[in-house]
């Protein structure tokens, strides 16, 4: 996302100099807490606004790999957290991985200190209309296909937030014109008191139970991002999915759904083969055929959940920011041109026969179920990573009916979902002969060309997360496709 081309630098001085003045948080002073991917880009912001910054992580600046010199106006206190950085603070705001259930900010919520994001900071500030997304599966994909139909469309987009650019480094290129779609995690909405005007929650299934303890509590943070929208604002919800359609109480404006089972009334929905947009998040309020479920270019039936969800969401811009409707025919060219995104059942390589896929954001049982459901070919399945306190029955049960070869991978510290696995399919009956315990991804992949013959899948969707071996399940994701690359 780059700069806006024609505002000369002199407007762009001025503009900038009278946010920082005009700002609330200027001559603030305000806490950062954990120096991850957002709570770099709030030290790179909130200088620029005039607040007085203070970064606490309990890594040191040798783990960070922090150069001070990018960061000048900022303090930093590293490696540990003490009570005596609350002294003096105005607001705290945390990165997206760390707990509510800090000690420090335990501390701090006794001192009625209140703690924010940068989601929440993004929202207050952004000018031009956002459409939020959330859901426990599938958001990434949604919110870069809706990105992609509204600029198809013309408009300026913006297109971040959990994924892709922390869009407070964009704050002030966002121009009322545009539009910003913005996909918004569990963890960002825990602590949000206000809703962007397009909201949409596609599912909500067991997810984050470590983190959250509790679905309730899981379920409630998702529900923020309809908390606090108005009667001119536009909720989207799944008729599909239990919780997410339960949310409809809350719609305070006009609601929009997507079904794959049954016919809507105002949103996206199929028939037989059929997508169908129809009502008012449809271009003239007529229904219309968008393409064949076969047409669409991602494999499984949760991308198609994806899509009708991406085309009630695009639907609904007109309704929210009193802007011209998006065609079908638009729709339909984006829908066709989209690609996969990056380890969601992303197709590596082929060699001799066999494909290899990269599913490394199943980080749950239920993802990788979604994966299992869109293969019939023979799979070789790598397993592995750490657990998240969530039932893997299901995923077992499926594992076992649709692969050829099961390959558990993990060692020490991310054995969780390897042993965990390994013991329900030893009580499924399962033996040595169709299930492999290795140590790490090397020897999954490793072990996995030596079994699998032309025709076959190869299909990394491990089910647990990467936390214990890697950054996050991109870096796994790269990692085993330089091992694929390799072979």
């Amino acid at each position: 996302m780059k700069p806006r081309q024609g505002l000369d630098d002199h407007k762009l001085e001025t503009r900038h100099y009278l946010m920082k003045q005009q700002d609330p948080l200027h001559g603030k002073r305000i806490l950062i807490i954990g120096f991850g991917r957002q709570g770099k880009a709030l030290a790179r912001w909130l200088p620029k606004v005039g607040a007085r910054v203070v970064v606490n992580d309990k890594r040191t600046a040798e783990e960070l790999k922090l150069n001070r010199s990018d960061y000048p106006d900022v303090q930093f206190v590293l490696g540990r957290h003490p009570s005596s950085v609350l002294r003096g603070t105005d607001l705290i705001c945390i990165s997206g991985g760390v707990s509510l259930q800090l000690p420090l900010l335990r501390a701090a919520k006794k001192r009625k200190i209140p703690i924010t994001n940068d989601a929440q900071l993004f929202l207050e500030r952004c000018p031009a209309p956002v459409i939020g997304i959330t859901g426990s599966a599938g958001k990434t994909t949604t919110t870069m296909l809706v990105g992609e139909i509204i600029q198809c469309a013309g408009y300026k987009t913006w297109v971040g937030g959990n994924v892709g650019d922390v869009l407070l480094d964009v704050l002030d290129d966002i121009v009322p014109d545009d539009v910003v779609v913005m996909e918004l995690s569990s963890f960002q909405l825990e602590l949000m008191t206000c809703s962007p005007q397009v909201a949409a929650v596609l599912n909500i299934t067991p997810n984050h139970l470590d983190r959250h303890k509790t679905m309730e509590a899981y379920a409630a943070a998702k529900a923020n991002i309809l908390r606090y929208q108005t009667e001119n604002n536009i909720a989207v919800l799944s008729v599909d999915d239990l919780i997410a359609n339960a949310l409809e109480v809350m719609v305070q404006g006009e609601l929009v759904t997507f079904s794959a089972r049954t016919m809507v009334a105002n949103g996206a929905f199929c028939v037989g083969n059929r997508v169908v947009l129809a009502g008012a998040a449809s271009f003239d309020y007529v229904p219309h055929i968008l393409l064949q479920k076969d047409d669409i270019p991602l494999r499984g039936d949760h991308n198609v959940l994806n899509v009708l969800a991406a085309c009630a969401i695009a639907g609904s811009l007109g309704l929210a920011a009193d802007r011209p409707g998006i065609d079908p025919d638009t729709m339909r060219e984006a829908i066709l041109n989209f690609r996969p995104v990056p380890h969601r059942l992303e197709v590596v390589r082929e060699v001799e026969g066999v494909v290899y896929i990269n599913d490394s954001i199943a980080t749950a049982p239920e993802r990788l179920v979604a994966a299992l459901r869109s293969f019939s070919e023979p799979l070789v399945l790598l397993l592995g990573g750490a657990d998240k306190d969530l039932p893997w029955d299901e995923a077992v049960h499926l594992a076992l009916q649709k692969s050829k070869h099961i390959i558990l991978f993990g060692e020490e510290g991310e054995k969780q979902v390897r042993d965990k696995a390994m013991r329900l399919l030893r009580l499924l009956g399962a033996s040595d002969k169709i299930m492999t315990l290795v140590g790490t991804l090397d020897d999954a992949v490793a072990t996995a060309a030596e079994i699998a013959t032309a025709g076959d899948i190869v299909l990394l969707s491990p089910g647990g997360t990467s936390y214990d071996a890697y950054h996050d399940f991109a870096e796994r994701g790269e990692h085993f496709r330089k091992l694929v690359d390799a072979l």
